[in-house]
């Protein structure tokens, strides 16, 4: 070949390098705008949100009578959703849907879901704030979508980052809220064209949240022991048992739906019936740990305190408040349940309870959500680096002996958990 033609060559390359590059370049500064007004947008209205919680919070704790007025507090809140003409509400699974392409999600969730969740929190029902924070982020982020006159595949990247966003704001772990949208979704497959936007937003939002007074993570870096074979087969013991623990939390939470639904079948007898459980069992036990989010408890369990009972009432607390139509996540209970469970594991067979809280609740969130990179890097942002190889061993045992149960039904498990074979199927319920 001359010279003459490998300067043609050249070139060539040159001009196509430099086109697909500048096609990048625009790709990148487009993703990076829409990231940026998705984190303000969905990161104040989140803000907002936690500030709302944090202070219902505040206020039944400060006024313990206020739960007698939870079953009307249900009244409303079917009320709401019916005015709304939004009866046959799907939460998270609807976020989830939307991204698989099966469904639309309406703008009107986001006040709804607002609303009733402050509103379940405020009277004391047993419910996390992550479900409502993922719709919200969802919710809003669809809404910008239009308003951007997004395609439908760029639609559901906006909803990727919308749902990071809120996790973000709201429970101040950016890293884990940038992965868990890209995760939850398809498990055994990674939605990688969201990385950016979700990065960015997740980033953004944490950011905004904190500047407005709401606090990053409460939770404390601890000391974890040295890693030796024996610690190595405790913690296998344990994550195993909290997946086990998560299986039977996932289905005592379907069950307990299917039995409401079968059984009360008007919406605001059962709601208003659940509200009076809930209200019941609170003075039977004769404490508040089980009402609300019951961070307290967890962050005593993280201290080496719990009671043996304390994970099998919050299940029992969470099923009746969620199942019946309250409004809240299951996520933050299932952080009580693990933390509470890995406690009371480590006391009995003389393992840092410490140690063994923190490895359960992550075991625990990782068994009902089936995320486990999205479980690693919660761990790290929660609890620090040290206990690394204490969080590989649990998030791995736990993410394959959780089998296909999954907390959400809309969850699609892509490729199997123990052999390189395509499913494409739903989560257990």
């Amino acid at each position: 070949m001359n010279v003459q033609g490998s300067k043609k060559i050249a070139k060539k390359f040159i001009h196509a390098y430099y086109h697909k590059s500048a096609n990048h370049v625009v790709k990148f500064l487009k993703w990076t705008v829409i990231s940026i007004i998705t984190g303000v947008v969905v990161g104040g209205i989140s803000t907002l949100f936690a500030f709302c919680m944090n202070t219902a919070t505040e206020y039944r704790m400060a006024n313990d009578y206020i739960i007698l007025l939870l079953p009307f507090a249900g009244i409303v809140t079917v009320f709401l959703y019916n005015i709304f003409n939004y009866k046959n509400d799907k939460g998270t699974n609807l976020v989830l849907s939307t991204i698989h392409a099966k469904s639309e999600l309406p703008f009107k969730m986001a006040p709804l879901i607002f609303i009733s969740t402050v509103l379940t929190h405020l009277f004391g029902g047993s419910a996390g704030r992550e479900g409502a924070a993922l719709q919200l982020g969802g919710s809003v982020a669809n809404q910008l979508a239009r308003w951007f006159k997004l395609d439908d595949a760029d639609k559901r990247v906006v909803v990727l980052c919308g749902m990071s966003a809120a996790f973000s704001a709201v429970f101040g772990t950016p890293m884990a809220a940038a992965l868990f949208s890209l995760e939850v979704v398809s498990i055994g497959i990674m939605y990688y064209a969201a990385l950016v936007p979700c990065v960015f937003s997740s980033l953004i939002a944490v950011n905004f949240a904190v500047s407005f007074g709401i606090s990053e993570s409460d939770f404390k870096i601890l000391d974890f022991p040295e890693i030796t074979i024996l610690n190595a087969i405790e913690t296998v013991a344990l994550s195993f048992l909290c997946a086990l623990l998560s299986i039977i939390f996932i289905i005592i939470m379907h069950r307990t739906g299917d039995l409401f639904r079968k059984y009360l079948k008007n919406p605001y007898i059962r709601i208003f019936t659940a509200g009076c459980a809930v209200v019941l069992l609170t003075f039977i036990t004769g404490t508040r740990d089980y009402n609300g989010t019951g961070m307290s408890v967890v962050f005593r369990a993280l201290d080496g305190e719990a009671v043996w009972y304390a994970f099998i009432l919050k299940i029992i607390f969470t099923a009746i408040t969620i199942e019946a139509g309250f409004r809240g996540g299951e996520i933050v209970p299932s952080f009580f349940i693990g933390a509470t469970f890995g406690c009371c594991f480590g006391q009995l067979i003389g393992f840092s309870p410490t140690t063994c809280a923190a490895v359960g609740l992550i075991s625990m969130f990782c068994g009902v959500t089936n995320c486990p990179i999205t479980s690693m890097l919660l761990s790290f942002e929660l609890f620090g680096a040290d206990g690394i190889p204490y969080f590989m061993i649990c998030v791995a045992v736990s993410y394959f002996m959780s089998g296909y149960y999954g907390l959400y039904k809309e969850q699609t498990i892509v490729y199997s958990k123990y052999r390189t074979k395509f499913l494409n199927r739903k989560t257990r319920q």
